[in-house]
């Protein structure tokens, strides 16, 4: 039957081998064998048509489920999604790609400290209190006699106010005449 072990020659192998095969064969070995093809012919296209009729019955209970295409490819990436995650490579690479994503994070700590620091020298240097300082002296004079002092926004906040309040007053007085 279907179990035995004669060999059977592969798609592709030498013409003349199964030739010859064919021509050691009795008259009566080839009717046996040719009554076990007609025989597993007739169980594949059994097997087709139960297949077939299974498919059938399976499209029927999901539509009875409700169960379309969409849904069933949510599930089957969904699943799929789990198989890849419970992976040892995933695992180990996951691992990997959070302590890199922990030493970026660190890094750009402290590069935003070094600019900290940076701004801190600028700031402190005598370049900016020189124009720190110029900026306070046309405070004085555009806004008045206010005392003088305060960081760095409010005297630019102020000279703004100044500005703008100076520039109201010349449309009014344009208006008025």
């Amino acid at each position: 039957g279907l179990l035995r072990s004669d060999s059977i020659p592969e798609v592709g192998e030498d013409a003349a081998a199964t030739v010859s095969m064919a021509e050691t064969l009795s008259e009566e070995e080839r009717d046996e064998l040719r009554k076990e093809l007609a025989k597993v012919e007739e169980e594949i296209q059994t097997l087709s048509q139960v297949l077939a009729a299974k498919e059938k019955h399976l499209a029927e209970i999901k539509r009875k489920l409700g169960i379309n295409s969409l849904q069933e490819l949510k599930q089957n990436i969904t699943k799929s999604w789990q198989d890849v995650t419970s992976t040892t490579a995933y695992k180990r690479t996951s691992e990997t790609l959070s302590q890199a994503g922990q030493k970026a994070s660190a890094a750009f700590s402290s590069v935003g400290s070094v600019i900290t620091k940076k701004f801190e020298d600028v700031r402190n240097s005598p370049t900016f209190k020189s124009f720190e300082e110029k900026v306070e002296n046309f405070k004085s004079k555009v806004g008045g006699s206010k005392p003088t002092g305060g960081d760095f926004g409010e005297v630019l906040n102020s000279a703004a106010n100044a500005s703008a309040t100076e520039t109201i007053a010349e449309q009014t007085e344009e208006e008025t005449h």
